[in-house]
């Protein structure tokens, strides 16, 4: 499986979370905790999304190399300070292609996206939720991949003005009825809301006076980490965290 951490908050550097913290991404890429049985590194790829300002969509650095390979982006994620961010290390299934377009964050408008897991019985498991979408969608997707798909799906539905938490809620149950035994392990923002999903994988929360870091594996000794509790959704704003049981209705409750 992937690792991913999301971030919203008072101004930092995704440096720290990314690169300088005891466990940060780059040593959750080649040295993971928690995988789960998902593989043993996560070397397939790998991005940057975050935003200059409130008002702006977000600026994004993908590879689809090691994390560790990458000499430009740790000076990159130093010089920038940014109230959200996503960022992740790929852990591709194999049969999917490793290219710079399947790794996340992914992107659409203001919205960031990563999905860690796996959708099991890919690509015939999704076909009858994939027909709900426009035949120029699919044929014009970034990476032939299930993460892609789901993008796709969640996007969908987010264009049309549903709210968040509810779009990733519907998301979780659809594909779980769908492919069961599914990884589904999500972060979204927007730039002032941040979710996050445990669905038989790890997650973690750190709240401080700063912000919310959500990442699969804590960064740091930080005695205020806490997991998520796994079927479980995570929706941070400037009004405070609510963790929320996620059903297999699609509703939250």
């Amino acid at each position: 499986m992937c690792r991913h951490i999301a971030y919203l908050g008072a101004p930092v550097s995704p440096a720290e979370a990314v690169f300088r913290a005891p466990h940060s991404l780059l040593v959750q890429s080649y040295a993971p905790a928690d995988m789960r049985g998902g593989g043993t590194v996560n070397a397939d790829g790998f991005g940057l999304g975050w935003y200059l300002s409130p008002d702006e969509v977000p600026l994004r650095h993908r590879r689809s190399t090691p994390l560790w390979t990458d000499e430009a982006l740790p000076p990159l994620a130093a010089a920038v300070t940014t109230h959200a961010f996503v960022a992740a290390a790929r852990n591709g299934t194999t049969g999917m292609p490793v290219t710079e377009a399947a790794a996340a964050p992914f992107t659409t408008g203001r919205w960031l996206f990563s999905h860690n897991g796996v959708v099991r019985g890919f690509p015939d498991s999704l076909a009858e939720l994939a027909k709900t979408l426009p035949v120029t969608e699919l044929l014009t997707l970034e990476a032939p991949t299930d993460s892609v798909v789901l993008w796709v799906l969640l996007r969908a539905r987010l264009a049309a003005g549903e709210d968040p938490l509810t779009a990733v809620a519907w998301l979780t149950s659809a594909v779980e009825a769908a492919a069961p035994g599914s990884r589904l392990n999500f972060l979204l923002t927007d730039g002032e809301t941040l979710i996050g999903t445990t669905w038989t994988h790890a997650l973690s929360l750190l709240e401080t006076p700063a912000g919310v870091l959500l990442a699969s594996e804590p960064v740091d000794g930080d005695p205020r980490w806490t997991p998520v509790p796994d079927h479980h959704a995570v929706r941070a704003t400037a009004a405070g965290v609510d963790l929320l049981p996620l059903t297999l209705e699609g509703t939250l409750s």
